[in-house]
């Protein structure tokens, strides 16, 4: 009678250390995968949790202390693009924001939680490799009016040409197209300067 005791104390004591053990690794993986995670990942998921919300915005800060509210639709290696909140005549506007440019996301309590979800494995969709230039060059192969903000203020223009770490913007005024005699100046700005590029 008393083996029996000894040997389900025994038993009770290993299957007790054995979820000790399993919860300590847990907790371990949670942190690692945590440690992981990037601002990118971050929006991402909050985007995705967001999905079938039509106001699911988030609120971004920008370097300089700008901010803006962000409906994430494209996710680049360095870049997501959006609807911003704030576009012209009270509509939403296409927007372009470098993850660099992002100071803090201040998420309301609702998107906190899902922001630390899990990432899926990498996706094969072509967007999520594409950086910042690529999007650019696209812009400006299509004449695409934009206004430019940068830590240092705003421009309207078109990009004329993107190089590696800067672009070419000739400044016009916002309701007209580039046309040589429309152009005002000309601007060579740092990739690493950018903010926002408005589209439209």
């Amino acid at each position: 009678m008393r083996w029996d005791l000894l040997f389900d104390d025994l038993e009770s004591q290993i299957d007790q250390d054995q979820r000790d053990e399993e919860r300590a690794l847990a907790v371990e993986e949670e942190r690692l995968r945590l440690g992981r995670l990037t601002l990118r990942d971050r929006l991402a998921s909050i985007a995705r949790s967001d999905a079938d919300d039509p106001a699911g915005f988030i609120r971004i800060e920008l370097h300089g202390g700008r901010t803006i509210d962000l409906r994430p639709q494209v996710f680049g290696r360095d870049w997501v693009s959006g609807r911003s909140a704030e576009g012209t005549r009270g509509g939403a506007a296409q927007c372009v924001v470098p993850i660099a440019a992002i100071a803090a996301l201040l998420p309301t309590r609702a998107q906190l939680e899902p922001s630390l979800a899990s990432v899926p494995e990498a996706s094969a969709r072509i967007a999520e490799r594409l950086g910042l230039p690529f999007v650019l060059r696209d812009l400006c192969r299509r004449r695409t009016p934009v206004r430019l903000s940068t830590l240092d203020g705003e421009s309207h223009g078109t990009i004329d040409r993107v190089a590696r770490d800067h672009i070419d913007l000739a400044l016009h005024d916002a309701d007209r197209p580039r046309r040589e005699n429309a152009v005002h100046g000309y601007r060579i700005v740092p990739l690493a300067r950018v903010l926002v590029v408005d589209v439209g």
